[in-house]
């Protein structure tokens, strides 16, 4: 389960909707099972059907992360015109399988959808959000 403050989980879907059509991308840092910021990331693929975060913003949110003693929870993105399910990129890229991924859909603009999922090998599996 991942808990994520109703705060937070607007600034990503509007996050979602601001960079549409492109796919957005972004990292969740929190303790234990709650996120506590969100950190909106460039997508310099410019894709509306893939993401590549910036490297030199990860580096950045990866030693806040570390100086504020947070783990990363979580890593986001959108799917503008498909379900919010992994795709065969987004399974090949999951360079973190204990690393929840979260999607964001924005096939219905006006009723976007977020599902979460680990990322393993082969396995696909969902995981419950709480919106807090």
């Amino acid at each position: 389960m991942i808990r994520i403050p109703r705060s937070i989980y607007q600034r990503m879907v509007e996050h979602a909707k601001r960079e549409c059509p492109l796919e957005c991308c972004g990292i969740l840092g929190g303790r234990e099972e709650t996120v506590k910021r969100v950190f909106e990331l460039s997508n310099i693929e410019k894709s509306s059907s893939r993401y590549v975060m910036s490297p030199q913003e990860q580096l950045r949110v990866f030693k806040e992360l570390d100086e504020e003693s947070m783990d990363l929870m979580a890593i986001y993105h959108s799917h503008p015109h498909t379900i919010p399910f992994p795709s065969e990129t987004d399974v090949e890229m999951a360079f973190y399988p204990e690393v929840t991924s979260l999607i964001i859909s924005l096939k219905e603009r006006d009723n976007p959808v977020v599902k979460a999922f680990r990322i393993e090998k082969e396995d696909i599996l969902p995981v419950e959000i709480e919106v807090i």
